[in-house]
């Protein structure tokens, strides 16, 4: 076995799943660069690594040392130490500090800052402040350091090695230790297999009480992810009983345990022909049967609002706006007069708009106390070019509480509203939307706007679906495009899709809506780069970052949201100077798209943003997002992903002036009707798709809704009278 030394000069690639990494070290007296390739999920750039394992020729790469073995050992040259300070592993100092420090303690540096640290004031411009950042940041380092040691028999990557050490501090080895599951719960993208990998190796049995509890909580919280409230219970325990190894009467002694506890809830159900017991984790239980209950409140409560004459109001409110209503408009705005509660759904071009804008405008004749919201930023924004009127998001108006981990506002703390309007309504999920029901007033009207042929919510439900299913609140369907909708190709084309009908794909030079035959993975991916990078900004004058997005069924594979993220990146943004963090790779000015709610910096799962600075020194990237700074520390960046290419269901909600998506037989799980179509109306100017006719026919034609168990149905016709509409 060969030995080779030297320190990371940089990391070409890095997968973030198995720490499969390309990278390039300098050896110690070698002008060259050599590259090593491997399992190398620790390294960082700058470290001193001494590598054990053998030279390989690749076809394409040339001479490559295969590592089977690193240790990351302290750097022990001038040149190693000044790359490993400039790297930004040690908060406080970036390459400027790196090179005075070096340059006045040489190689007894790391001896300095360890042992001796109060001597870096002698070190012009370094402040108290940054060496006491410095100080503890070596300290955390060490302790990390022991961290990772302990855990990587266990394949957890030193990044998740990081979180855990910021959540239990120096406990973290003990804590783990202790109950290995904890980690499942407590620390974002640690799952429950890294978990009991641990606990097993730890000699906790297979069929220990406090395994068996984690893992039908993780079940639960999977299925959830998949968008189930709830789940049969025979086919959870099948579930459970594939990934817990137990036996069926060990799961299901267990699951009544849980019950007991209240950590689960068991009810007997009846959801689209399986009847039986389903079960809830508890608090999808209580969202959901509070979702019924507040819903009933606000239903039969009376309205703050005085009575107006409907006839007189709409003949007022078109003379007004210089508007002619439909039928069914003018029906959809009397409901929202009279009733308490009312639902407005329908697709593009059918005047959901118009119809907001004439609520709003009789509304204001009779208070001031209206509140317009939407489940994401970019759908508040748009609200509020339509109507000129100021919107939120649903997050930031339920105001949230850091310190009790929950909304401020709720039933005991309301909004202050006599009207609120909720637009996107197809996006809110169960948890959501209970939290935004218990901040209605009792003596408000409520009127949610959506389109429920979109995707469900990526959250847990089909709210929206439900609650119109159920009867208990009256709705308006609108299904007439309207004239001046009626000549966009997009429209037409996504309500011939949402009928099963294939679009119009004549390429007219006129035309919004362009199909692109590609027939393999790569001439899909080949238009697709060409279209972005090329020829659409220069024949549409289309920003490729601001004003073209790309939209994809899928991540893996050629066409996949994380290749073409890659392929893209690498083509408009090819910047060198770039951070690798958990095998993801940003360089100042990347696109990227916030991938969980974050309240305590108020950006949520979906919002798009552009990197405008990473400093290394004190381990922050900012990114602009909505015009705002948003300041992530190295360890959050896992909240991040490239979003140069991004899922159609993160994309809900949003808007594009262009959308480009890939057609193609390889996303064929993922090919249907309503994915396609939701892709389909993202895009406000202009929409191509590329791929081939028959990925086209399979997505129009293929109408199987995946299926998610939610029990909101039947909870709320639990109110209603036999056969009635209450």
């Amino acid at each position: 076995m060969d030995t080779i030394f030297g320190h990371v000069e940089r990391i070409t690639f890095q997968n973030s799943e198995n720490g499969y990494t390309i990278a390039q070290l300098q050896e110690t007296n070698k002008k060259n660069l050599t590259c090593i390739v491997g399992m190398l999920p620790a390294i960082k750039p700058g470290e001193s690594v001494r590598c054990f394992g053998s030279w390989k020729q690749h076809l394409i790469h040339g001479n490559q040392f295969e590592v089977s073995e690193c240790r990351i050992e302290a750097p022990s040259d001038i040149v190693g130490i000044k790359k490993y300070l400039g790297s930004g592993l040690i908060k406080g100092i970036g390459p400027t500090y790196a090179k005075r420090i070096v340059e006045k303690f040489g190689v007894e540096t790391l001896v300095v800052i360890d042992q001796y640290p109060e001597r870096l004031t002698e070190i012009e411009g370094l402040g108290t402040k940054r060496i006491d950042m410095i100080k503890s940041c070596w300290s955390d380092q060490k302790s990390i350091r022991d961290v990772m040691i302990f855990l990587q028999s266990y394949s957890v990557t030193p990044a998740y090695a990081q979180k855990i050490f910021k959540a239990y501090g120096n406990q973290s080895i003990q804590k783990v230790k202790e109950n290995p599951f904890g980690l499942a719960r407590d620390i974002h993208g640690i799952g429950f297999k890294i978990a009991d990998t641990i606990a097993q190796s730890l000699g906790i049995a297979k069929n220990a009480p406090q395994r068996i509890d984690a893992g039908i909580e993780y079940v639960l919280s999977e299925l959830a992810g998949d968008g189930h409230v709830c789940y049969p219970v025979l086919k959870f325990i099948e579930e459970a009983e594939k990934i817990l190894e137990a036996e069926k009467s060990i799961i299901e002694e267990r699951i009544e345990v849980l019950r007991k506890e209240q950590r689960v809830e068991r009810f007997p159900l009846l959801h689209k022909g399986t009847e039986g017991d389903f079960i809830w984790i508890r608090s999808l239980f209580a969202a959901e049967t509070g979702i019924a209950r507040e819903l009933m409140r606000l239903k039969k409560a009376s309205s703050n609002l005085r009575s107006i004459d409907t006839e007189k109001a709409l003949e007022w409110v078109q003379k007004t706006l210089n508007i002619t209503l439909a039928t069914n408009q003018q029906a959809a705005v009397a409901h929202t007069i009279v009733d308490k509660v009312h639902i407005i759904t329908g697709g593009p071009g059918t005047g959901k708009s118009t119809i907001t804008n004439a609520i709003l405008t009789i509304t204001a004749k009779l208070t001031d106390k209206i509140i317009l919201a939407a489940p994401t930023g970019r759908a508040a924004k748009r609200m509020c070019e339509i109507t000129k009127r100021q919107a939120s998001t649903i997050h930031s108006l339920l105001e949230f509480d850091f310190k009790q981990a929950r909304f401020k506002r709720n039933r005991e703390n309301p909004l202050d509203c006599d009207l609120i309007i909720v637009d996107e309504s197809s996006m809110i999920d169960t948890y959501l939307m209970y939290s935004l029901l218990k901040a209605i007033p009792s003596d408000a009207r409520v009127v949610f706007v959506g389109d429920i042929n979109q995707l469900p919510s990526v959250g847990p439900g089909n709210v929206l679906r439900d609650i119109i299913a159920s009867r208990v609140v009256p709705v308006t369907m609108l299904n007439e495009i309207f004239r001046q909708a009626a000549g966009s190709r997009i429209v037409t084309n996504a309500h011939k899709i949402n009928q099963g009908i294939l679009p119009e794909i004549q390429n007219d030079p006129d035309s919004d809506f362009f199909f692109i035959y590609a027939e393999t993975p790569d001439d899909v991916l080949q238009q697709i780069t060409s279209l972005v990078t090329q020829r659409l900004p220069k024949k549409y004058k289309l920003d490729p970052f601001n004003e073209i997005q790309v939209l994809a069924p899928m991540k893996r594979g050629i066409v996949g949201i994380d290749n073409l993220n890659v392929v893209l990146q690498g083509m408009l943004n090819p910047s060198k100077e770039s951070l690798f963090h958990m095998g993801r790779k940003f360089a100042v000015g990347d696109k990227v798209m916030q991938i969980r709610n974050n309240y305590q910096r108020e950006v949520y799962n979906g919002d798009i943003g552009r990197v405008i600075e990473i400093n290394q020194a004190d381990q922050i990237v900012t990114v602009l997002m909505d015009d705002k700074p948003i300041i992530y520390e190295f360890s959050h960046l896992d909240e991040l992903v490239l979003s140069y290419a991004v899922s159609i269901h993160k994309y809900q909600g949003s808007e594009c002036p262009c959308v480009v998506i890939p057609v193609h037989t390889t996303h064929y799980m993922l090919l249907t009707r309503n994915l396609f179509y939701t892709g389909v109306t993202r895009g406000k100017k202009l929409v191509i798709l590329v791929g081939t006719q028959r990925a086209l026919q399979i997505a129009v034609s293929n109408d199987d809704v995946r299926q998610r168990y939610t029990g909101l149905k039947e909870a709320l016709m639990s109110y209603r009278p036999s056969g009635a509409l209450v």
